[in-house]
């Protein structure tokens, strides 16, 4: 699921703090709307800012990743799977 503000920010660090806040707690408001319809084990939670870290989107956007155990073999490090010989620790 992406969460999406209508007001455009480049990426999470521009935006200002009450658009941050409301960000929060939408991803609340998603989780549980997820929670209802699916049994899920897990999130992750993921922001890329700049292309350096892998965004392509130049809008601020907000990742709300569902998990169930068994997804992946070894899922132990999470979104340190970005980094090579990081995510297994």
């Amino acid at each position: 699921m992406l969460i999406i503000p209508k007001k455009h920010f480049s990426n999470y660090f521009e935006a200002d703090s009450q658009t941050k806040e409301q960000l929060w707690k939408l991803i609340e408001e998603c989780k549980e709307i997820v929670d209802k319809k699916y049994n899920l084990d897990g999130y992750n939670i993921g922001v890329n800012c700049g292309e350096a870290s892998g965004q392509t989107i130049m809008h601020l956007h907000i990742h709300l990743i569902p998990r169930y155990k068994g997804d992946i073999e070894n899922p132990r490090g999470g979104v340190r799977g970005v980094i090579p010989n990081k995510r297994i620790y």
